[in-house]
């Protein structure tokens, strides 16, 4: 039975211990998608996690979603993450990039050309972008062309590539969360007639062609892959999660990724399926219960008990808790996560969180 404080080996990943820190936007990038220069300090203070998933790191310009948040396709972008990487690694730590192209989660006043999201079908997500100006709808997004497929195909590739000249330990592929691949799965929001839509197997290829395109270029055992199965985020709707999720994962298990990561949103048998189709590492950001909102190092534990995953990851616990793994240790206690300061701003609930001791 594994245990928070064992390590694990994924892939080419070495885990001195099975708790994740969960990516989580932050928004403090620049207007040029440059990742904040407080973002080092940011994740080095993070460094005795298992592993660090970054936040969503768009993998292009059109691939933004929100305000303020960074790219890896500029110059400028992987020199700023090099700055990160070095220091989390200087403190003994791992590090890998989230990649994401955010889809019909878009505006047209987050791209020069001021043109369209774009997205697998013409069918608005419901949301909003907040801007300075007040809350701004989500447009209907153009409807992807083939070429418009093999364009985000190679940026996800180029991304990738960018992250590991950054420094960065391996990437993991943003296929969650109401977002781009993740609009190509679900059938609410993929409404195709061609080979990427309709069946099951059409609406998962676009995933599995991302995957084998990175895995390609900087190998699979680099990689990580996101889902959230049964989500509704960002306007998304599956009739067929099930299916839909044993057949992915089906489709994925060839290729010998370092690990698959659920973001549970459904009961825990949703999550048994994946599991019992998925022969590597699985790491689960844990279901939250009404007694535990959000996931805690206990519910972590309890899934390791469970041997429903292979690690956990938690993210509001690491927001407000640097040093974590020693609270866990020592049995807490725990910072109170600031929720004001969660998106945008300074150091002030980004850095500025009390180590274990210097609270007391």
């Amino acid at each position: 039975m594994a245990e928070l404080f064992d390590p694990l080996t994924a892939g080419k990943l070495e885990l001195p211990n099975r708790l994740v820190m969960a990516p989580m936007t932050r928004s403090r990038a620049d207007g040029k998608g440059v990742v904040s220069p407080l973002a080092a300090e940011y994740y080095a203070q993070r460094a005795s996690a298992g592993l660090i998933i970054t936040e969503a790191v768009q993998i292009s310009e059109r691939g933004q979603g929100y305000l303020l948040t960074p790219g890896l396709y500029t110059g400028e972008q992987i020199a700023a993450w090099r700055r990160v990487t070095r220091a989390v690694h200087a403190e003994g730590g791992r590090i890998v990039a989230q990649l994401v192209h955010c889809g019909r989660v878009g505006h047209p006043s987050l791209y020069a050309d001021g043109g369209a999201p774009i997205g697998p079908s013409p069918l608005a997500s419901g949301a909003q972008l907040f801007t300075p100006d007040g809350m701004l709808d989500h447009p209907t997004p153009r409807q992807m062309t083939p070429d418009d497929i093999r364009t985000v195909i190679g940026e996800f590739t180029a991304a990738a590539v960018n992250a590991i000249e950054a420094g960065f330990d391996g990437v993991e592929l943003h296929a969650a969360n109401g977002f781009l691949l993740h609009q190509f799965l679900a059938d609410g929001s993929n409404h195709r007639t061609d080979a990427y839509g309709g069946s099951v197997e059409g609406r998962v290829r676009l995933t599995v062609e991302v995957v084998a395109a990175v895995a390609g270029a900087i190998g699979a055992e680099r990689m990580g892959v996101r889902l959230s199965p049964g989500s509704t985020y960002n306007g998304i709707e599956e009739s067929d999660t099930a299916e839909l999720y044993t057949a992915l994962t089906g489709a994925l298990a060839p290729t010998p990724l370092a690990y698959l990561h659920v973001f549970e949103v459904l009961d825990r048998p949703t999550t048994g399926l994946i599991r019992a189709v998925w022969p590597g590492a699985l790491v689960l950001c844990p279901h939250p219960t009404p007694e535990s909102f959000p996931g805690t190092p206990e519910t972590g534990a309890e899934a390791l008990r469970e041997d429903v995953a292979d690690a956990v990851a938690l993210g509001e616990m690491w927001l407000a808790n640097p040093d974590l793994l020693a609270r866990v240790r020592a049995g807490g206690p725990y910072n109170t996560p600031d929720r004001d300061t969660f998106y945008g701003g300074d150091h002030r609930g980004y850095t500025d969180y009390p180590a274990l001791g210097s609270d007391l």
